[in-house]
């Protein structure tokens, strides 16, 4: 089939997605499951009228680098090592029970050892999205809960921006990864410092003098995040790391939850589009090699992570019934699951079928988890009105 031009494939996205969205809604389901099905049904493996690769790569670049942006620019660096400290020991002693279930569970299905680390990594991250959107937002800011899904996440989300840069070290020898290793160590903390100064003695003053021009803040922030991108990228990371870093130090803003605000929109328009592209990818043919494996994956994170967060955090003083919300909360894998899958399967670094196995527990755990927290803790959009929280 003939490729749709740019706008016909748009219309093909968005309309698509309302009204999959609209169905999402009415039997409150997350919507990025709903993205993922579209993109699945539309794309080449579906019924084909979304069939270009090139731009579906672009799209689901741009994503990440907003998604990681956005990020960024929400982590107040007054409180990242605050929240690091609180996190630190749950996140750390989850994050390797997760990763050894999920490399045994591999070896289990015969996946090579690399492919089973890295199915292992996927499965240390809970979902920012999910856990964050089914927060009411009194408890995101009034309550402890709040406070450690949060701080969980933070902690989870350093990790797999670590995973991404070694992710990058693909196809090199021992002396190239340790050349790699040393161009990382320079050049990271020189980047991170030369975002912070200029931010502080360039682009606050350049805001502040035309702070009354809301489209300027707009435009300098979008050029900054994408120009960042760009100069870590050039320096030997990724445009990924360099979006993190921009925003982390464009959060010293005294206007940065505005600048947020802002660029949420944009943030949801390129999440659709990289939901999209990820369902897009996915080969329906590989279902049958993968389904068993991926239920009983998926079955593990759903039942291992609410016990093992629970357990965890009361070992900690948290209360039973605290400990159990945040497990169910974060029982899910994450979208940095899935762009782990396809980073390290562009990269030839894992099979394809290695990465359809991450993305099919990705869905399967965004679905049920998310059931769970509706029927189970309030939310914004509980089926009942004694859960239904804003």
């Amino acid at each position: 089939m003939h490729s749709p031009d740019l706008v016909t494939t748009f219309f093909l996205i968005f309309t698509g997605a309302a009204v999959l969205a609209t169905l999402a809604l009415f039997t409150r389901q997350p919507l990025l499951v709903a993205y993922i099905v579209l993109g699945a049904l539309l794309g080449p493996y579906g019924v084909a009228w979304v069939t270009d690769p090139t731009l579906l790569r672009e799209i689901a670049e741009i994503g990440i680098i907003f998604l990681l942006f956005l990020l960024g620019l929400d982590m107040q660096p007054r409180n990242l090592a605050q929240s690091l400290r609180e996190a630190l020991l749950v996140g750390f002693l989850s994050s390797v029970a997760f990763l050894v279930t999920g490399f045994g569970l591999g070896v289990a299905f015969g996946y090579t050892m690399i492919e089973s680390l890295i199915i292992g990594a996927a499965m240390m991250f809970s979902s920012t999205i999910i856990g964050i959107k089914l927060l009411p937002t009194t408890v995101l800011h009034h309550r402890h809960t709040g406070e450690l899904v949060v701080s969980l996440l933070l902690f989870q989300d350093l990790i797999a921006i670590v995973l991404l840069i070694v992710i990058g070290w693909k196809d090199v020898d021992a002396e190239q990864q340790g050349l790699q290793l040393l161009q990382v160590l320079v050049s990271l903390p020189l980047l991170v410092g030369f975002a912070f100064v200029f931010v502080r003695f360039v682009l606050l003053k350049l805001m502040a003098k035309f702070d009354v021009f809301h489209e300027f803040i707009f435009l300098v922030a979008i050029g900054w995040c994408l120009g960042f991108a760009e100069l870590a990228q050039f320096v030997g990371l990724s445009l990924e790391i360099g979006a993190f870093i921009g925003g982390v130090a464009l959060a010293t803003s005294p206007i940065s939850q505005y600048i947020a605000e802002s660029l949420r929109p944009l943030r949801d328009f390129f999440l659709i589009l990289f939901f999209f592209s990820i369902g897009a990818g996915f080969d329906t043919g590989v279902l049958p090699a993968i389904a068993a494996p991926a239920l009983i994956l998926a079955l593990a994170m759903l039942v291992l992570k609410p016990v093992i967060f629970r357990f965890l955090l009361a070992s900690q003083q948290e209360s039973q019934a605290q400990s159990w919300e945040v497990g169910f909360r974060l029982g899910q894998i994450s979208e940095f699951s899935l762009l782990t899958a396809y980073l390290a399967a562009s990269g030839a670094i894992i099979s394809l079928e290695a990465s359809y196995l991450i993305q099919a527990t990705a869905i399967l755990t965004f679905l049920v988890s998310s059931y769970l927290v509706v029927f189970r803790y309030p939310t914004p959009i509980a089926l009942s009105d004694r859960l239904r929280r804003d």
